[in-house]
């Protein structure tokens, strides 16, 4: 992505193919769709890459539940329809429009009839591998439980959990999970992948967190980046200092909003 942003097509090629035969890359999906890509599209070598990380989905899906996949990725479709959506309609209307709220109604709509349908996978089949149904077939059952009700996550969190532990779900994953199922109990979350906005003036912060001065450790140990690097997607600078000493009324603020 960093080569073909930076319009130096031989070097992004060479490390495709790398990554294609060596790592036998094949998330056929992300890279057509990934637009850090889009300079490299009209080269011929394009087509070469696509026909080997295809080809690498092949082998790699031969013993996948094909029937199970696509379930699947019609839910995960369903999930993130409607949220790329939120940011153009929030600047276009504001947080509190008609149309944002409107989206939203159609947002729980369609978080409640996927949950339904993930239920069933999961009180049927328990939490499938991605050897199963593939990677994004794995995340879909954890995108579902993260967007759905405090019960419904602290039934299925020791079930995410066993599977983490046997390799079938992503521990960056499950990270994520733990932060929100604790914050909804009033606890303090322990990653830092809750953020939140102040109504008033707008300003995003992490919410609660729990032992600020040895957040990137317990980062590093699920698989997750820093957390300087993860807040600044929303102009968040980390302090762990100034976080301790504003913690106690960033409690009081998240306990009112």
């Amino acid at each position: 992505c960093s080569w073909a942003l930076a319009n130096e097509p031989d070097s992004a090629f060479y490390q495709l193919i790398y990554i294609g035969e060596k790592g036998i890359y094949h998330d056929i999906a992300h890279l057509s769709s990934d637009s850090d890509l889009n300079t490299l599209h009209a080269d011929k070598r394009w087509n070469e890459v696509l026909s080997l990380v295809e080809a690498n989905r092949e082998k790699i899906s031969a013993n996948w539940d094909k029937p199970l996949v696509v379930k699947l990725d019609s839910i995960f479709q369903e999930d993130q329809k409607y949220r790329r959506q939120i940011n153009e309609i929030q600047e276009r209307y504001g947080n509190d429009s008609p149309e944002m709220n409107d989206l939203w109604e159609l947002i729980d709509l369609k978080d409640s009839i996927n949950l339904t349908k993930v239920k069933k996978i999961l009180d049927e089949r328990g939490w499938v591998g991605a050897d199963v149904v593939g990677p994004q077939g794995n995340q879909t059952l954890f995108l579902v439980i993260q967007h759905a009700d405090l019960e419904t996550q602290e039934f299925y969190l020791p079930m995410m959990r066993e599977a983490v532990a046997d390799g079938r779900a992503y521990a960056s994953a499950l990270a994520l999970l733990e932060d929100r199922v604790a914050l909804r109990q009033g606890k303090r979350q322990i990653y830092g992948s809750q953020v939140g906005q102040d109504p008033e003036t707008n300003e995003m912060y992490v919410l609660p967190l729990e032992d600020p001065d040895n957040v990137d450790e317990r980062r590093e140990a699920v698989g997750l980046g820093k957390l300087q690097d993860y807040i600044s997607n929303w102009g968040i600078t980390w302090d762990p200092e100034v976080y301790k000493e504003a913690l106690p009324e960033i409690e009081a603020k998240s306990k009112r909003n």
